[in-house]
């Protein structure tokens, strides 16, 4: 009884501690770690100068004195990092406590729009298909959207078994700044909000509402076979192969996660053959924020053409830096092999404090493939401003190769400081994500907040299902 007491006595000063703990204690922490740790932090100071660095830390200093939540406190660290870059950079609030199980009626004062479904069809039947108006799915929900003022709101029809009742408002959407689209928030199933931009109908049938896909129930009308497609490669959530036309096949890739290699694997080659013997391949990687590099490795022989460069990387070397790698030698299941690699690289780098260390010896591999294919004759990778980190790496890889263009618009620019590490602070209030290594490409070819450039820019006047009928043309002009 004794030590249970002492048990709880201990738990109950941790968390005292962690609410306890000042805003301004856990940015100084994260300034200090970053500074002493992140791969990419001189490079930056070197560009942007110490003054600039000064200047900014007194406005940071200022700041997080007022702030009193650690949710405010992991935003202000988070808005003080992207001082050094847009990605590969993250703050975030840690719970230290488990929340109490909610009760699913916990929400039963949540604001609701009172129509029932009779009212609600009827009124349908007069609406405009072109608009918002209807019923959507989107899993595991079933929500009405209705026109109110400029906007829309959006209302539980069926919660499907959440804790969402009948008639409680999901959505809500206003026209954004230029009316392309929309700007609102969408209430999570736990009732948290998470606000999207640039929302838009495609075609009649389907909402892009950020990382969310609506699908038109009702009023339902035809949509062109163009967009059927599009949308069947925007929904999909693994792989896919779709026969565009007899002349072009579109392999959609929505991650390179390394939980989706298998898939990626199994699907290329259900449809080896295929590929092989059609003139034009699209690879669709559209908003694939990257994963792993060795997801993408068995797409490389159908772009390949000559011998690929691939520069290193080299990683930074501290203490907290290299406990990542003392941490994969407690992976289960790891074999003798990896552990004496791992072993040596872990030595190298314990060997060098505060250095950068080149693990491999080389600055640059060389990829040389055995085959060549005479089909596909051209490949298309479609590409946007969401593309980034090992994505980025593939599409540097990809225009190696004579036969392969990069169609879309600028890629995010997330991948010359990488290898992200995530550390807890002393009050357990706040995780600082941060990087390990940085590429030899900088500063000659920095891809970091520019991005890659595409070969065929597609302007706001190309729908984005018409991307891949723009690229199989460009091709069909092609001697």
């Amino acid at each position: 009884m004794k030590k249970a007491l002492q048990l709880c006595i201990f738990l109950m000063t941790l968390v005292t501690v962690a609410q306890d703990c000042p805003c301004s204690e856990s940015f100084n922490w994260a300034k200090k770690t970053f500074e002493e740790n992140d791969a990419g932090f001189q490079y930056v100071i070197d560009k942007k100068g110490a003054e600039a660095y000064r200047q900014h830390n007194a406005i940071f200093a200022d700041k997080v004195k007022t702030i009193t939540t650690k949710e405010d406190c992991a935003a202000a660290v988070y808005e003080w990092l992207k001082f050094f870059r847009g990605g590969h950079i993250s703050a975030n609030a840690v719970n230290n406590v488990a929340a109490p199980t909610a009760a699913v009626d916990s929400h039963t004062d949540w604001e609701k729009y009172p129509v029932t479904e009779k009212q609600f069809l009827k009124y349908l039947a007069k609406a405009d298909p072109k608009s918002l108006e209807g019923i959507w799915k989107t899993t595991p929900y079933t929500i009405g959207i209705i026109k109110k003022g400029d906007g829309y709101i959006g209302f539980i029809l069926d919660g499907a078994g959440t804790a969402w009742q009948k008639n409680q408002i999901k959505l809500r959407a206003k026209p954004n700044a230029d009316k392309t689209g929309y700007n609102g928030e969408f209430y999570l199933r736990n009732y948290q909000t998470y606000k999207f931009e640039n929302a838009r109908l495609i075609g009649a049938n389907t909402i892009l509402l950020g990382r969310f896909i609506f699908q038109r129930d009702n009023p339902k009308v035809q949509d062109v076979q163009a967009l059927k497609n599009y949308v069947a490669l925007l929904g999909s959530d693994g792989p896919m192969v779709q026969q565009h036309s007899a002349n072009t096949l579109v392999l959609r890739i929505p991650s390179f996660d390394g939980g989706y290699k298998k898939d990626i694997d199994s699907v290329i080659r259900a449809n080896h053959d295929k590929i092989i013997r059609t003139k034009n391949l699209v690879i669709d990687v559209r908003n694939n924020g990257g994963g792993s590099d060795g997801s993408y490795r068995e797409i490389v022989k159908y772009l390949y053409t000559n011998p690929i460069r691939i520069v290193a990387t080299q990683m930074y070397s501290t203490k907290l830096n290299n406990e990542r790698m003392e941490g994969f030698l407690k992976e289960p299941g790891i074999s003798e092999a990896e552990k004496a690699e791992i072993t040596a690289e872990l030595k190298k780098l314990n060997d060098n404090p505060g250095k950068f260390v080149n693990l491999h010896e080389q600055k640059v591999f060389v990829q040389t493939l055995d085959t060549v294919y005479n089909y596909p004759e051209n490949v298309a990778i479609l590409i946007n401003e969401n593309n980034a980190s090992t994505t980025e790496q593939f599409l540097l890889a990809a225009k190696q190769s004579s036969k392969t263009k990069l169609f879309g618009t600028t890629t995010a620019g997330m991948l010359d400081i990488s290898n992200m590490h995530f550390v807890i602070s002393p009050c357990g209030t706040l995780q600082l994500g941060y990087c390990l290594s940085k590429s030899f490409r900088i500063p000659h070819m920095a891809i970091d907040d520019i991005g890659l450039q595409p070969d065929y820019y597609l302007d706001s006047e190309i729908p984005d299902e018409e991307w891949v009928n723009y690229a199989e043309k460009t091709f069909s002009t092609i001697k």
